[in-house]
């Protein structure tokens, strides 16, 4: 089968659980990307089994990180990228749907994909955790990951994370799923999101405070990513939230439908909003010192 003319970008640091297997998924592109941030595992030589395009970044505090480093930065080949974390995978439905939007001559610059979370071995399908719509598939010199004004938060990693793109053009939606399927422990989910706090702390103060940035604007009546930032904007300034996620993820949203994993899904997210909130308050208190 022919390559696609795409280029594919995966930022990755210490990921040789997830490297082979989302890079397997997207072995039919005819240019991969690797964007390494000089991992001390065996990511970067399980990488070289499928592509001689690894590039290392040196992160040095503040803008860009690593996505936007990549989109500014690289020689692309094609036009089109394919941004992927390296714990997703892309399914034969949706590469076969990618092959279709790339032979076709329309105005479209870029599409948003749904993901699907498989945690625990189980689809987490309620929770609010599905859809969830991302850009990932644009024509790259119109795409560039928003900046909200926590770029310099300490230990926060060097990589975008919960950040989108914001796209200079006409998006449309994806019919299949990208899946996101991490092959890590929940010692690593713990980890992983106790840094993802400090940038969710900061943010959080950004929203409830009126910070202004260059990201998705917040809309009540916009595109599901501007419903979801204004509804985040309210969420910042709501009282209890750690007992609300729990109440709103678990019950109202039916994630007790997704059985055990469902249940640990929403604990510990239901824990990663009281340390989001442990950490505000701390920063506060350094502020009145």
């Amino acid at each position: 089968m022919s390559k696609l003319p795409v280029s594919v970008i995966v930022p990755v640091k210490n990921e040789e659980r997830n490297i082979a297997a989302c890079l397997e998924s997207v072995a039919w592109a005819d240019e991969i990307w690797v964007v390494d941030s000089h991992s001390a595992d065996d990511t970067a030589a399980i990488a070289r089994r499928y592509t001689d395009k690894i590039a290392q970044f040196d992160y040095s505090g503040g803008f860009p990180k690593k996505k936007n480093w990549a989109l500014q930065n690289l020689p692309f080949k094609h036009e089109w990228v394919l941004l992927l974390d390296a714990d997703e995978r892309v399914t034969p439905e949706l590469r076969e749907e990618i092959r279709g939007i790339l032979n076709r001559d329309d105005r479209v610059d870029g599409y948003y994909v749904n993901r699907k979370l498989i945690f625990l071995g189980r689809w987490i399908k309620h929770c609010g955790w599905y859809p969830s719509w991302n850009m990932r598939l644009f024509k790259h010199r119109l795409g560039r990951y928003e900046k909200l004004g926590a770029e310099d938060v300490e230990n926060a990693g060097d990589v975008e994370v919960h950040e989108h793109v914001v796209l200079e053009g006409k998006a449309e939606y994806l019919k299949n799923d990208l899946l996101h399927e991490d092959f890590k422990s929940i010692y690593h989910f713990i980890e992983r999101h106790n840094r993802y706090s400090n940038w969710d702390a900061r943010v959080y103060h950004n929203l409830a405070s009126g910070v202004k940035s260059s990201g998705i604007r917040a809309s009540l009546f916009g595109s599901p990513l501007e419903r979801k930032r204004f509804i985040k904007r309210l969420w910042a300034r709501a009282p209890f939230r750690p007992l609300i996620r729990f109440f709103w993820m678990y019950f109202l949203r039916l994630g007790f439908l997704d059985g055990k994993p469902g249940l640990i899904f929403c604990t510990l997210m239901s824990m990663h909003e009281a340390v989001i909130a442990a950490k505000i308050y701390e920063q506060r208190l350094g502020e009145r010192k």
